[in-house]
């Protein structure tokens, strides 16, 4: 009985470590946040590939009647141009820099802008900052329950 106790403890505990552990990490799912609106925008899942930080979008929210939409307003020179928002990657070579993920960019399919970015955990929430030259935006993006 002692040995079953002790299994099921030892399960507990790697359980609640695992939760924690994913709580701290930027690699999952996240639903963007507009800054500006405060609306849900698309869900981004955040992953490694190499040693480093990439994110693609997983799900857009439908805005208007626009259902599928593409990216008509990034670069023409950007292979993501007239490409569908859904599966395009959107955050590139981010690389850890203590607490932080930064040296890799951010595209804004909305705009069709490609900023300079830098990902961090604040308490719950993943911040995402978009710099262009000495100006920038932060989002609060939402962890997407497991």
């Amino acid at each position: 009985m002692n040995h079953i106790a002790t299994l099921l403890l030892l399960f507990a505990w790697s359980l609640v470590s695992i939760n924690s552990i994913a709580q701290t990490t930027v690699i999952g799912k996240w639903k963007s946040i507009d800054d500006k609106t405060g609306e849900a925008k698309s869900i981004v899942e955040i992953f490694e590939k190499g040693s480093v930080i990439h994110g693609k979008i997983i799900e857009v929210f439908p805005k208007g009647n626009i259902i599928d939409p593409i990216c008509i307003k990034c670069p023409k020179d950007d292979i993501r141009y007239n490409k569908k928002i859904l599966g395009m990657e959107i955050i590139k070579d981010l690389k850890p820099k203590g607490a932080e993920f930064s040296g890799g960019e951010i595209l804004d399919p909305e705009v069709g802008k490609v900023y300079s970015c830098k990902l961090w955990i604040e308490g719950d929430q993943l911040k995402v900052r978009g710099y262009l030259g000495p100006f920038f935006r932060t989002q609060t993006w939402e962890r997407v329950p497991l």
